[in-house]
């Protein structure tokens, strides 16, 4: 694994960039790639941040400026053969990057991974993977901060402020060590105001997304056990309330609300698949789950993605990998 010293020398001897990250990307995702650009601003680099997916409305802000682009490949292909290196921020599995995924199999520069999830690929020559972190954007703070010609500023500040506070469920998750309070504290010293942010990020959707919400509760079922709460998002229900892929974010999370229930899962249908988010309580190791269906994660929380198969085929099969999970490992 790289040390920070080694990354800022690969950042400081080359000249251009392509700055990327996982599909239906983040605060985490978003802001590690803005808090990155500030970096290599303070670098005088040349830069281009290219996402497959479009920024989700309610974390634009992060972007003031609009430097993120959604990929084309009419107009993008050609930079592949052209920058220098390719960052790869919170993500460790390339097809994560969809479309984007061959040009940068084929792509001859450098590559680096950072990021803080487990099982990484290893599709990289050069990685700073930490899983005790509680976000990508807490592993830029450190870059930061042992590095002295790096400085931190409001640009960056704000953006690694969101990464951290979105990842750590708000500051409730077992990532949320004093040593991240103190990071958080010297964060808040370049006047960022953590009420509008919270707000801008959670409290200023779109009234669709309300709509689908409500259907999306009206699924909710629970497994044999009662301890495996799952619910559905299909693609009648985004069609009917003019809601975005985006909008389901943070839907798994109601399935976990729930007394005695350990285990929350939502499906999410999309046009040529599925989308599996799944969420956990205590010890109980959900990476495992999606591991079984393709996917991967942290402890209590992670995700898979399966292509052309339908919900009915996929959901009893889950459930029942779910039970097992859950007695071999809670108590």
């Amino acid at each position: 694994m790289l040390s920070y010293s080694e990354l800022f020398s690969i950042l400081n001897s080359n000249s251009s960039f392509l700055i990327t990250t996982h599909v239906n990307p983040d605060a985490d995702a978003i802001g590690s790639e803005i808090a990155l650009a500030g970096i290599l601003d303070q670098l005088q680099k040349e830069y281009i941040i290219i996402n497959h997916s479009e920024t989700p409305y309610n974390i634009q802000f992060l972007d003031p400026d609009n430097i993120i682009q959604k990929f084309d490949p009419s107009i993008h292909a050609s930079l592949f053969n052209k920058v220098e290196v390719a960052i790869f921020l919170d993500l460790n599995f390339l097809n994560r990057t969809v479309k984007m995924e061959k040009y940068f199999r084929e792509f001859k520069g450098k590559k680096i991974c950072i990021d803080h999830h487990t099982n990484p690929e290893g599709f990289t020559e050069f990685n700073i993977i930490d899983q005790t972190k509680s976000a990508t954007g807490e592993i830029l703070f450190d870059f930061i901060s042992e590095v002295e010609e790096l400085k931190l500023n409001n640009k960056i500040a704000l953006p690694i402020y969101a990464a951290i506070m979105t990842d750590t469920g708000s500051f409730r998750f077992s990532k949320t060590t004093p040593e991240l309070h103190n990071k958080i504290a010297e964060l808040l010293k370049y006047d960022l105001y953590p009420e509008e942010i919270y707000d801008k990020i959670y409290s200023q959707y779109e009234f669709s997304r309300s709509l689908l919400l409500g259907k999306t509760l009206s699924t909710l079922s629970l497994s044999a056990s009662k301890e495996i709460c799952y619910m559905k998002v299909t693609k009648e229900m985004l069609e009917e309330t003019n809601a975005v892929e985006s909008d389901v974010d943070g839907f798994v999370n109601f399935a976990l609300n729930i007394k005695d229930v350990k285990v929350g899962i939502l499906f999410f249908e999309l046009h040529d698949g599925l989308k599996i988010s799944f969420r956990s309580k205590e010890n109980i190791p959900i990476n495992k789950l999606a591991e079984k269906f393709g996917g991967g994660g942290h402890l209590n929380a992670a995700g898979s993605r399966l292509f052309n198969l339908s919900l009915n085929e996929v959901i009893p099969k889950v459930i029942k990998e779910a039970e097992i999970i859950l007695t071999n490992y809670k108590g």
